[in-house]
């Protein structure tokens, strides 16, 4: 028998959510030129993230799409990977980020880098969260009352 998956609020077993690093020349509207082609597209940016080098740039996004976007960037050319994040749901916003950094930190689950979601899921505050081990850091967080999003949560 299959073990059971974490819980979340879709039904998925999987509390994934895609993330995009698209390699970018280091040049003014580079940045632009991929809104506008997902826009385009009816694809959302519901999350970024950017980090630039004197030569390049890694824009990190989160999407409403992810599956198109990824057969939009193969078509087109765009150099990028893909990863899972996690992504939590603090339902008193900001205050509650002490308690979540506490809970991975006891855990000893590393945070490569995470980002807030410019959209509020349920109308709440959302964390996306890259870590080192997904499983670990969602069973944590749940076992501390957190909710984990899933992407059909975000992309609604």
């Amino acid at each position: 028998m299959p073990a059971k998956s974490a819980q979340t609020t879709e039904d998925t077993g999987a509390p994934r959510v895609t993330q995009f690093s698209i390699f970018l020349a280091n040049k003014v509207g580079a940045l632009l030129n991929v809104v506008r082609l997902l826009n385009e597209l009816h694809v959302d940016v519901l999350a970024v993230n950017v980090q630039d080098s004197a030569d390049t740039a890694i824009v990190r996004v989160v999407v409403s799409d992810p599956e198109s976007v990824q057969n939009i960037f193969l078509e087109r050319a765009v150099p990028f990977s893909v990863c899972d994040l996690v992504v939590v749901e603090l339902k008193e916003g900001a205050t509650e980020l002490g308690r979540l950094l506490a809970a991975l930190l006891a855990a000893e689950c590393n945070i490569f880098g995470s980002y807030a979601l410019m959209t509020r899921p349920r109308g709440r505050t959302a964390l996306a969260l890259h870590v080192e081990d997904n499983d670990c850091a969602i069973a944590v967080l749940q076992s501390h009352q957190f909710m984990i999003l899933g992407q059909s949560d975000i992309s609604r």
